[in-house]
């Protein structure tokens, strides 16, 4: 992935608030199963889910995917993008076979400078899921740092 022009700072500003199309995601048992299996944990009972299905089930729910979320960042390359944090927070369990309705936003986007000077962008996406009845049950946020070598 490469682009031909870095954004200026208001472009990444103007990101703020940005909402994705959200959605429904359900976990099937099958995917559950994937899923813990990577982490080399057992099934947990009930129909639990594994929580590292937080990794993937809030953007697919959303509507979106990682290379959007590049390309609203206008990252420069796949390199230029760099982890702050990837954070989670769990108010009810996961259960297969529930319908989960996603929302998700950018909730800041800056330009900044490292102790060094050099530019980079940063954003940050939060994802909300709920129950059927719309309780809260998980919230994803990611904050990531596209570095600017070009500016």
């Amino acid at each position: 992935m490469t682009r031909s022009a870095t954004p200026d700072a208001a472009a990444i500003a103007a990101l703020l608030g940005h909402r994705f199309p959200g959605g429904r995601y359900r976990i099937a048992h099958w995917e559950n199963f994937l899923l813990t299996e990577c982490t080399g944990a057992k099934l947990l009972p009930d129909g639990r889910v594994h929580p590292v299905a937080l990794f993937h089930l809030p953007l697919a729910g959303a509507g979106t995917s990682i290379a959007e979320m590049f390309a609203l960042g206008q990252a420069e390359s796949d390199l230029s993008i760099l982890i702050e944090s990837y954070d989670w927070e769990m108010f009810q369990a996961l259960y297969e076979d529930v319908e989960y309705i996603v929302s998700g936003s950018i909730t800041a986007a800056e330009r900044r400078h490292t102790a060094q000077g050099k530019p980079y962008d940063r954003i940050q996406f939060a994802f909300d899921v709920r129950a059927p009845d719309a309780s809260p049950v998980a919230r994803t946020t990611i904050t990531w740092h596209y570095t600017r070598d070009t500016l």
